[in-house]
């Protein structure tokens, strides 16, 4: 006879397959669900079922948007410099950058970082479809808002080699960021500065 009920069992092995959720996090979410009202556990359901028809990526910048536009509009919008590209990691990079008010050009997001312990090589990110909009939209500057860390080091200079030959500047957010932090968590004079003081790659 199983000690907890197939359905609650079901939820916490669900939880466990987040990032960073172990076993013990795990059991209280589905048991805090349980607990509480039932109206609860049916909006994080229907809210997780909309997710994939709801969300989608841009195909020229790879950001999220609303299912159902052809672009973002953090490309279409007339006053965003198109020969500008902030190149982030993960859609969220972009959240932070925008919170600072400063940024006015377009992003690229590469859908990650070279990491070879976790599998990912450059096949993995979005750089030929880089290559593509440097050229397609004559971009005059590129700027490489990777993390300061190892695998952002890695994917940044493997984007300067990429682009060697293009006619572009090549520059990266300025040391005012931690090593170590992600930018999705660093605060906005941090970033701020980190934009106002990019320096040449």
């Amino acid at each position: 006879m199983a000690m907890i009920p197939r359905a609650l069992q079901g939820v916490i092995e669900a939880f466990g397959q987040l990032p960073g959720v172990g076993p013990r996090t795990a059991e209280r979410y589905a048991y805090y669900l349980l607990r509480s009202d039932p109206s609860k556990a049916v909006n994080v359901a229907e809210t997780l079922g909309r997710l994939h028809k709801s969300v989608a990526y841009c195909p020229k910048t790879f950001a999220l948007m609303e299912s159902g536009q052809k672009l973002s509009p953090l490309y279409t919008n007339p006053k965003r410099d198109k020969k500008l590209v902030a190149v982030v990691a993960d859609p969220f990079d972009i959240v932070a950058l925008e919170k600072t008010n400063v940024f006015r050009g377009t992003y690229h997001v590469l859908g990650g970082l070279v990491s070879p312990i976790e599998g990912i090589g450059p096949e993995n990110l979005r750089i030929s479809e880089l290559i593509k909009r440097i050229d397609d939209d004559r971009v005059k500057e590129l700027i490489l808002a990777t993390n300061a860390s190892v695998e952002g080091e890695s994917t940044a200079l493997l984007i300067t080699q990429a682009v060697e030959n293009k006619r572009l500047k090549v520059t990266r957010l300025a040391r005012g960021l931690p090593v170590g932090v992600d930018l999705e968590y660093a605060d906005q004079i941090t970033l701020t500065k980190a934009l106002e003081g990019r320096q040449r790659w």
